[in-house]
Protein backbone atom coordinates (compact mmCIF):
# COMPACT_ATOMS: atom_id res chain seq x y z
CA UNK A 1 0.00 0.00 0.00
CA UNK A 2 2.41 2.04 0.77
CA UNK A 3 4.38 4.31 -1.94
CA UNK A 4 7.35 7.09 -2.38
CA UNK A 5 4.76 9.32 -3.68
CA UNK A 6 2.47 8.75 -0.35
CA UNK A 7 2.79 11.89 2.21
CA UNK A 8 0.31 9.88 4.44
CA UNK A 9 -0.78 6.39 4.84
CA UNK A 10 -3.25 5.06 7.18
CA UNK A 11 -3.02 1.04 7.45
CA UNK A 12 -5.77 -0.34 9.26
CA UNK A 13 -6.57 2.31 11.97
CA UNK A 14 -8.73 1.97 14.79
CA UNK A 15 -9.67 3.73 17.85
CA UNK A 16 -12.53 3.02 20.85
CA UNK A 17 -13.73 5.23 23.43
CA UNK A 18 -15.26 2.38 25.94
CA UNK A 19 -17.15 0.50 23.87
CA UNK A 20 -17.55 2.61 21.12
CA UNK A 21 -15.49 2.80 18.01
CA UNK A 22 -14.99 5.94 16.48
CA UNK A 23 -12.34 4.46 14.15
CA UNK A 24 -12.68 1.13 12.63
CA UNK A 25 -9.53 -0.51 10.48
CA UNK A 26 -9.03 2.68 8.24
CA UNK A 27 -7.09 2.52 5.46
CA UNK A 28 -6.24 5.61 3.05
CA UNK A 29 -3.44 6.50 1.39
CA UNK A 30 -3.03 10.57 0.29
CA UNK A 31 -0.11 11.29 -2.44
CA UNK A 32 2.25 14.16 -2.28
CA UNK A 33 0.17 17.34 -3.43
CA UNK A 34 -2.67 15.67 -3.50
CA UNK A 35 -5.71 17.71 -1.72
CA UNK A 36 -7.79 14.87 0.82
CA UNK A 37 -11.33 15.76 1.48
CA UNK A 38 -12.72 13.58 4.86
CA UNK A 39 -16.29 14.08 4.54
CA UNK A 40 -19.61 13.00 6.65
CA UNK A 41 -22.00 13.12 8.77
CA UNK A 42 -21.34 14.50 12.30
CA UNK A 43 -20.26 11.65 15.00
CA UNK A 44 -18.78 9.63 11.60
CA UNK A 45 -14.90 9.52 13.40
CA UNK A 46 -13.27 12.42 10.38
CA UNK A 47 -12.20 15.04 13.09
CA UNK A 48 -11.45 11.91 15.12
CA UNK A 49 -8.99 10.53 12.28
CA UNK A 50 -7.43 14.35 11.90
CA UNK A 51 -6.36 14.11 15.39
CA UNK A 52 -4.66 11.00 15.37
CA UNK A 53 -3.08 11.87 11.77
CA UNK A 54 -1.94 14.88 14.37
CA UNK A 55 -0.96 12.93 16.97
CA UNK A 56 -3.34 14.80 19.54
CA UNK A 57 -5.47 11.38 19.97
CA UNK A 58 -3.46 8.02 19.99
CA UNK A 59 -4.78 4.88 18.21
CA UNK A 60 -5.28 1.48 19.46
CA UNK A 61 -4.14 -0.40 16.46
CA UNK A 62 -3.38 0.09 13.01
CA UNK A 63 -0.22 2.12 11.76
CA UNK A 64 0.13 5.82 10.48
CA UNK A 65 2.98 7.42 8.17
CA UNK A 66 3.76 10.49 7.48
CA UNK A 67 6.48 10.34 4.17
CA UNK A 68 7.35 7.30 4.58
CA UNK A 69 8.32 7.15 8.08
CA UNK A 70 5.91 5.62 10.86
CA UNK A 71 4.44 8.12 13.30
CA UNK A 72 1.81 6.06 15.16
CA UNK A 73 2.02 2.34 15.93
CA UNK A 74 3.99 -0.80 15.73
CA UNK A 75 5.61 0.33 19.28
CA UNK A 76 6.19 3.97 17.60
CA UNK A 77 4.51 7.09 18.63
CA UNK A 78 6.23 10.51 17.67
CA UNK A 79 4.90 13.70 19.29
CA UNK A 80 2.68 16.10 17.21
CA UNK A 81 5.24 18.70 17.61
CA UNK A 82 7.97 16.72 15.51
CA UNK A 83 5.64 15.21 13.15
CA UNK A 84 5.94 18.59 10.71
CA UNK A 85 2.23 19.09 10.21
CA UNK A 86 -0.21 21.98 10.66
CA UNK A 87 -3.31 21.70 12.13
CA UNK A 88 -5.50 24.39 11.97
CA UNK A 89 -8.67 23.93 13.95
CA UNK A 90 -12.70 24.54 13.62
CA UNK A 91 -12.66 27.08 16.16
CA UNK A 92 -9.50 28.82 14.80
CA UNK A 93 -8.15 28.42 18.63
CA UNK A 94 -5.91 31.66 17.90
CA UNK A 95 -4.76 33.18 21.28
CA UNK A 96 -7.02 36.26 22.47
CA UNK A 97 -4.24 38.03 24.20
CA UNK A 98 -1.61 37.89 21.55
CA UNK A 99 -1.37 39.73 18.14
CA UNK A 100 -1.82 38.33 15.02
CA UNK A 101 2.22 39.06 14.90
CA UNK A 102 2.11 37.11 17.77
CA UNK A 103 0.04 34.16 17.35
CA UNK A 104 1.89 33.38 13.66
CA UNK A 105 5.03 33.31 15.33
CA UNK A 106 3.91 31.05 18.02
CA UNK A 107 5.19 28.03 17.09
CA UNK A 108 8.35 29.64 15.78
CA UNK A 109 10.01 29.63 18.93
CA UNK A 110 13.04 27.15 18.25
CA UNK A 111 13.91 29.31 15.49
CA UNK A 112 16.02 32.42 16.38
CA UNK A 113 14.52 35.63 17.23
CA UNK A 114 15.14 37.29 13.58
CA UNK A 115 14.53 34.15 11.60
CA UNK A 116 11.56 33.92 13.32
CA UNK A 117 10.55 37.50 12.75
CA UNK A 118 11.28 37.24 8.98
CA UNK A 119 9.51 33.72 8.42
CA UNK A 120 6.22 35.29 10.35
CA UNK A 121 6.17 38.56 7.75
CA UNK A 122 6.50 36.56 4.66
CA UNK A 123 4.03 34.82 6.11
CA UNK A 124 1.56 36.91 6.46
CA UNK A 125 2.35 38.66 3.56
CA UNK A 126 1.78 35.38 1.28
CA UNK A 127 -1.53 35.19 2.99
CA UNK A 128 -1.89 38.60 2.25
CA UNK A 129 -2.71 40.04 5.71
CA UNK A 130 0.30 41.58 6.49
CA UNK A 131 -1.51 44.99 7.44
CA UNK A 132 -3.42 43.21 10.14
CA UNK A 133 -0.07 42.43 12.25
CA UNK A 134 -0.63 44.09 14.82
CA UNK A 135 -4.14 43.73 15.33
CA UNK A 136 -6.18 41.27 17.77
CA UNK A 137 -8.07 38.47 17.06
CA UNK A 138 -11.06 40.11 18.56
CA UNK A 139 -10.64 43.29 16.11
CA UNK A 140 -10.78 40.77 13.48
CA UNK A 141 -13.51 39.80 10.96
CA UNK A 142 -14.15 35.99 10.43
CA UNK A 143 -12.65 35.50 7.05
CA UNK A 144 -9.60 37.39 8.50
CA UNK A 145 -9.20 35.10 11.97
CA UNK A 146 -9.97 32.42 9.66
CA UNK A 147 -7.08 33.55 7.21
CA UNK A 148 -4.45 34.02 10.31
CA UNK A 149 -5.48 30.65 11.56
CA UNK A 150 -3.97 29.39 8.31
CA UNK A 151 -0.70 31.40 8.20
CA UNK A 152 -0.11 30.28 12.28
CA UNK A 153 -0.64 26.49 10.31
CA UNK A 154 1.82 27.32 7.44
CA UNK A 155 4.57 29.16 9.45
CA UNK A 156 6.25 26.14 10.52
CA UNK A 157 6.35 24.90 7.08
CA UNK A 158 4.84 21.80 7.52
CA UNK A 159 4.69 19.03 5.07
CA UNK A 160 1.21 18.17 5.39
CA UNK A 161 -1.39 20.39 6.65
CA UNK A 162 -4.63 19.24 8.30
CA UNK A 163 -8.07 21.19 8.53
CA UNK A 164 -10.82 20.75 10.49
CA UNK A 165 -13.93 21.92 9.29
CA UNK A 166 -12.11 25.55 8.16
CA UNK A 167 -14.53 26.95 6.50
CA UNK A 168 -17.86 26.14 8.87
CA UNK A 169 -18.05 29.63 10.40
CA UNK A 170 -17.88 31.77 7.39
CA UNK A 171 -21.23 33.09 5.76
CA UNK A 172 -21.78 31.13 2.40
CA UNK A 173 -20.58 33.84 0.26
CA UNK A 174 -17.33 34.29 2.16
CA UNK A 175 -17.15 30.86 2.44
CA UNK A 176 -16.30 30.76 -0.72
CA UNK A 177 -14.30 33.76 -1.33
CA UNK A 178 -12.09 32.11 1.55
CA UNK A 179 -12.17 28.84 0.37
CA UNK A 180 -10.94 29.04 -2.70
CA UNK A 181 -8.25 31.81 -1.66
CA UNK A 182 -7.16 29.05 0.67
CA UNK A 183 -6.79 26.40 -1.85
CA UNK A 184 -5.04 28.92 -4.01
CA UNK A 185 -2.45 29.32 -1.27
CA UNK A 186 -2.07 25.67 -0.56
CA UNK A 187 -1.50 24.75 -4.32
CA UNK A 188 0.42 26.45 -4.96
CA UNK A 189 2.78 25.64 -2.12
CA UNK A 190 2.49 22.55 -3.34
CA UNK A 191 1.57 21.02 -0.39
CA UNK A 192 -0.59 18.15 0.78
CA UNK A 193 -3.62 19.08 2.76
CA UNK A 194 -6.57 16.75 4.19
CA UNK A 195 -9.55 18.68 4.89
CA UNK A 196 -12.88 17.83 6.90
CA UNK A 197 -16.13 18.77 6.11
CA UNK A 198 -19.88 17.82 6.62
CA UNK A 199 -20.53 19.36 3.34
CA UNK A 200 -21.00 17.24 0.43
CA UNK A 201 -21.04 20.16 -1.95
CA UNK A 202 -17.91 21.79 -0.65
CA UNK A 203 -16.13 17.87 -0.65
CA UNK A 204 -17.08 17.61 -4.12
CA UNK A 205 -15.62 20.96 -4.98
CA UNK A 206 -12.60 20.98 -2.97
CA UNK A 207 -11.15 16.86 -2.95
CA UNK A 208 -8.77 16.09 -5.48
CA UNK A 209 -9.42 13.01 -3.60
CA UNK A 210 -12.92 12.12 -1.56
CA UNK A 211 -12.97 9.89 1.66
CA UNK A 212 -16.78 9.23 3.22
CA UNK A 213 -17.08 8.10 6.72
CA UNK A 214 -19.78 6.81 8.38
CA UNK A 215 -19.82 4.90 11.48
CA UNK A 216 -15.97 5.22 12.09
CA UNK A 217 -15.49 3.23 8.68
CA UNK A 218 -14.16 4.89 5.79
CA UNK A 219 -17.34 3.51 2.78
CA UNK A 220 -15.91 4.83 -0.18
CA UNK A 221 -13.21 6.68 -1.82
CA UNK A 222 -12.52 8.72 -5.14
CA UNK A 223 -12.33 11.51 -6.85
CA UNK A 224 -15.37 13.93 -6.64
CA UNK A 225 -16.46 13.52 -10.16
CA UNK A 226 -16.16 9.76 -9.83
CA UNK A 227 -18.11 9.25 -6.23
CA UNK A 228 -20.80 11.50 -7.60
CA UNK A 229 -21.73 10.53 -11.06
CA UNK A 230 -20.96 6.47 -10.64
CA UNK A 231 -20.84 6.04 -6.56
CA UNK A 232 -20.15 2.52 -5.37
CA UNK A 233 -22.52 2.35 -2.43
CA UNK A 234 -25.63 3.32 -1.92
CA UNK A 235 -24.53 5.71 1.24
CA UNK A 236 -22.36 7.38 -1.20
CA UNK A 237 -25.07 8.05 -3.62
CA UNK A 238 -27.45 9.13 -0.71
CA UNK A 239 -24.90 11.45 0.63
CA UNK A 240 -23.53 13.39 -1.61
CA UNK A 241 -27.30 14.41 -3.40
CA UNK A 242 -31.26 13.71 -2.90
CA UNK A 243 -31.94 10.61 -4.84
CA UNK A 244 -35.58 9.36 -5.64
CA UNK A 245 -35.51 6.09 -3.87
CA UNK A 246 -37.80 3.53 -6.57
CA UNK A 247 -38.96 0.17 -5.87
CA UNK A 248 -38.07 -2.61 -8.51
CA UNK A 249 -38.15 -5.81 -9.01
CA UNK A 250 -35.91 -8.35 -11.79
CA UNK A 251 -37.70 -9.73 -15.31
CA UNK A 252 -36.32 -11.47 -17.74
CA UNK A 253 -36.36 -8.32 -19.67
CA UNK A 254 -35.26 -5.93 -17.26
CA UNK A 255 -36.14 -4.13 -14.01
CA UNK A 256 -39.76 -3.64 -13.77
CA UNK A 257 -40.32 -0.06 -11.42
CA UNK A 258 -43.25 2.16 -11.33
CA UNK A 259 -41.33 4.65 -13.52
CA UNK A 260 -41.40 2.09 -16.47
CA UNK A 261 -38.48 -0.93 -17.58
CA UNK A 262 -35.08 0.28 -16.97
CA UNK A 263 -32.06 -2.34 -18.41
CA UNK A 264 -30.52 -4.80 -15.70
CA UNK A 265 -27.04 -4.69 -15.34
CA UNK A 266 -25.25 -8.25 -13.84
CA UNK A 267 -26.59 -7.84 -10.13
CA UNK A 268 -26.05 -10.39 -7.57
CA UNK A 269 -27.28 -7.91 -4.72
CA UNK A 270 -30.44 -9.62 -3.90
CA UNK A 271 -33.45 -7.58 -3.89
CA UNK A 272 -32.87 -4.63 -5.84
CA UNK A 273 -33.80 -0.93 -5.44
CA UNK A 274 -33.57 2.01 -8.22
CA UNK A 275 -32.13 5.53 -7.46
CA UNK A 276 -33.04 8.41 -9.68
CA UNK A 277 -31.16 12.07 -9.39
CA UNK A 278 -33.42 14.77 -9.47
CA UNK A 279 -31.93 15.92 -12.19
CA UNK A 280 -32.41 12.95 -14.04
CA UNK A 281 -35.96 13.46 -14.42
CA UNK A 282 -37.49 15.83 -17.10
CA UNK A 283 -41.13 17.34 -18.51
CA UNK A 284 -41.35 16.05 -21.93
CA UNK A 285 -43.72 15.44 -24.70
CA UNK A 286 -44.10 12.15 -24.19
CA UNK A 287 -43.54 9.26 -21.51
CA UNK A 288 -45.03 8.26 -18.05
CA UNK A 289 -48.51 10.56 -16.96
CA UNK A 290 -48.12 11.60 -13.43
CA UNK A 291 -49.51 14.75 -11.31
CA UNK A 292 -47.89 17.70 -10.41
CA UNK A 293 -47.79 17.91 -6.98
CA UNK A 294 -45.80 21.12 -5.92
CA UNK A 295 -43.56 23.24 -7.70
CA UNK A 296 -41.05 25.55 -6.18
CA UNK A 297 -38.37 28.03 -7.46
CA UNK A 298 -34.76 27.74 -5.43
CA UNK A 299 -32.72 30.44 -6.73
CA UNK A 300 -31.43 29.25 -10.15
CA UNK A 301 -33.05 25.48 -9.88
CA UNK A 302 -36.63 24.67 -10.13
CA UNK A 303 -38.34 21.70 -7.85
CA UNK A 304 -41.05 19.95 -9.52
CA UNK A 305 -42.52 17.18 -7.12
CA UNK A 306 -45.01 14.47 -8.65
CA UNK A 307 -47.71 12.21 -7.81
CA UNK A 308 -46.82 8.78 -9.49
CA UNK A 309 -48.40 6.16 -9.24
CA UNK A 310 -47.06 2.92 -7.11
CA UNK A 311 -44.70 4.97 -5.08
CA UNK A 312 -44.74 6.06 -1.15
CA UNK A 313 -43.37 9.62 -1.85
CA UNK A 314 -43.36 12.23 -4.51
CA UNK A 315 -40.94 12.10 -6.97
CA UNK A 316 -38.60 15.05 -7.42
CA UNK A 317 -37.24 16.66 -10.30
CA UNK A 318 -35.13 19.52 -10.14
CA UNK A 319 -33.19 21.75 -13.37
CA UNK A 320 -32.48 25.50 -14.07
CA UNK A 321 -35.26 25.36 -16.73
CA UNK A 322 -38.51 26.76 -15.46
CA UNK A 323 -41.90 25.43 -16.70
CA UNK A 324 -45.31 26.93 -16.26
CA UNK A 325 -47.19 24.34 -14.19
CA UNK A 326 -49.43 23.92 -11.18
CA UNK A 327 -50.58 21.73 -8.41
CA UNK A 328 -53.25 19.40 -9.82
CA UNK A 329 -51.82 19.65 -13.09
CA UNK A 330 -50.99 15.89 -15.19
CA UNK A 331 -47.76 16.11 -17.34
CA UNK A 332 -45.43 13.43 -19.05
CA UNK A 333 -41.75 12.96 -17.78
CA UNK A 334 -39.03 11.16 -18.65
CA UNK A 335 -35.94 9.28 -16.97
CA UNK A 336 -32.35 9.64 -18.63
CA UNK A 337 -31.83 6.11 -18.23
CA UNK A 338 -27.92 6.77 -18.12
CA UNK A 339 -28.25 8.33 -14.95
CA UNK A 340 -29.81 5.68 -12.97
CA UNK A 341 -28.06 3.70 -10.66
CA UNK A 342 -29.52 0.02 -8.71
CA UNK A 343 -27.87 -1.18 -5.13
CA UNK A 344 -29.17 -3.81 -3.32
CA UNK A 345 -32.40 -2.47 -1.37
CA UNK A 346 -30.49 -3.89 2.19
CA UNK A 347 -27.56 -1.50 1.57
CA UNK A 348 -29.99 2.02 1.97
CA UNK A 349 -29.28 3.98 4.22
CA UNK A 350 -32.79 3.48 6.90
CA UNK A 351 -33.64 7.52 6.73
CA UNK A 352 -33.96 6.71 2.50
CA UNK A 353 -36.75 4.31 2.67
Amino acid sequence: MKSTQSMLVLDQVSRHFGAVAALSKVSLEVGHGQIACLVGHSGCGKSTLLRAVAGIETIDSGAISIAGVGVSGDGVFVEPEQRRVGFMFQDYALFPHLTVRQNVGFGLSRLARAERQQRVVETLDRIGIGALGDRYPHMLSGGEQQRVALARALAPQPRLLLMDEPFSNLDRGLRNKVRHETLAIVRDLDMTAVIVTHDPEEALAIGDMVALMQGGRLIETGTGERIYDAPWTANAATFFSQVNVIPARFTPSGLDTPLGRFPSPDFQGGTPCVMIRPQAVSIAETGLEVEVIDRAILGEIEEISFDVPGLDRPLIMRGTSRHDVGRGERVRINVNTSQVMIFPLSDLPANSL
